[in-house]
């Protein structure tokens, strides 16, 4: 990879702020306007931001957003990100008429940073306390990259008699290391690389994962946003640096396979061709396979960060697989 480095002036971060912000205004105006006008007071939507501690005392904040009797959306969301990375499709599935929810990993965003329990079973065990304490039924889940196996993990081990269907974007599963089982995978070298990267500078590490590959900002010809490059790294850098070392081996050394064979509710498979950071050969078509009742969808030339660059796309697929 040959990311390029983005380092701001005073002037560069205020205009990117305002740009944010107006952007942020626009979306959130765009997402209301969306929304069919309440029948009565009763069907108001509600906000709300709390936490959950979890048997192991760890704090999970989360959003729920949206009238208590609609459908559930759950977000999960990629590493070393936050629930802030779905900004966009809760806003937008909010105006639809659902309701929506999405926590902060443990050790990221605004959750406790905890030294330990970074691996898949206290992902999946830390979303099924949100998912019992709010006491969520015929619930979708979406998960993206880390959050996609999060999510696989979840549906699999907890979901039984509360989950209606499963979306993986730019997911994880079924395995990304290279092994003798996965030939076709990355090698621990590159997994390595990660760990050396955010250990010596996680800052700029950040700015060069969002800059660079995450976005398909490294392109030929692409139009870099500063925006969008500032709040992935304004999310990475509010998580615990453990929390994301540890999150590493957790994503690309879990197994999903027996995941997904045991899913039995209708899954959503979406990346895209050109994604450089779970290549897509070795993972959506084999998770695919593996699944009992999954929809593939390839997306040429879009990026691991899809449903932030192309988020018209991505949102407008996602609603007619709810609606199917």
């Amino acid at each position: 990879m040959d990311p390029q480095h983005f380092r701001p002036t005073r002037r560069d971060t205020m205009a990117g702020a305002i740009t944010f912000a107006v952007a942020a205004a626009t979306l959130r105006f765009s997402a209301s306007a969306m929304a069919d006008e309440p029948k009565n007071a009763k069907e108001e939507h509600t906000m709300s931001t709390e936490y959950v501690t979890t048997k192991d005392g760890v704090q999970i904040f989360y959003k729920d957003w949206g009238p208590k009797d609609a459908q559930p959306i759950v977000f999960h969301h990629g590493w070393p990100l936050s629930a802030d990375d779905w900004d966009n499709q809760m806003l937008f599935f909010l105006g639809k008429g659902y309701r929506v929810i999405a926590h902060d990993r443990r050790g990221h965003g605004r959750s406790t940073q905890v030294s330990d329990g970074h691996d898949m079973d206290h992902y999946a065990a830390d979303a099924a306390a949100v998912v019992q304490h709010l006491d969520l039924r015929n619930a979708i889940h979406v998960g993206h990259s880390t959050g996609g196996g999060e999510a696989t993990h979840y549906v699999a081990r907890h979901g039984k008699g509360r989950v209606a269907k499963l979306v993986l974007i730019g997911a994880v599963p079924p395995i990304m290391v290279k092994t003798a089982a996965n030939p076709g995978g990355l090698p621990i070298e590159v997994f390595d690389g990660l760990r050396t990267a955010l250990a010596a500078n996680r800052s700029q590490f950040y700015i060069d994962l969002a800059s660079g590959p995450f976005y398909g900002f490294n392109r030929p010809g692409a139009q870099v946003s500063q925006p969008i490059v500032q709040n992935w790294w304004r999310q990475g850098m509010a998580g615990g640096a453990k929390a994301h070392y540890d999150g590493i081996k957790a994503f690309s050394e879990t197994d999903f396979t027996e995941d997904l064979k045991s899913i039995e509710v209708p899954v959503l498979v979406m990346h895209g061709d050109d994604d450089q950071i779970v290549p897509v050969a070795d993972s959506a078509p084999l998770s695919a396979k593996l699944l009992k009742n999954a929809t593939l969808k390839i997306y040429k030339g879009l990026p691991h960060g899809m449903a932030t660059t192309h988020a018209d796309i991505v949102n407008a697929d996602l609603l007619s697989f709810f609606k199917a």
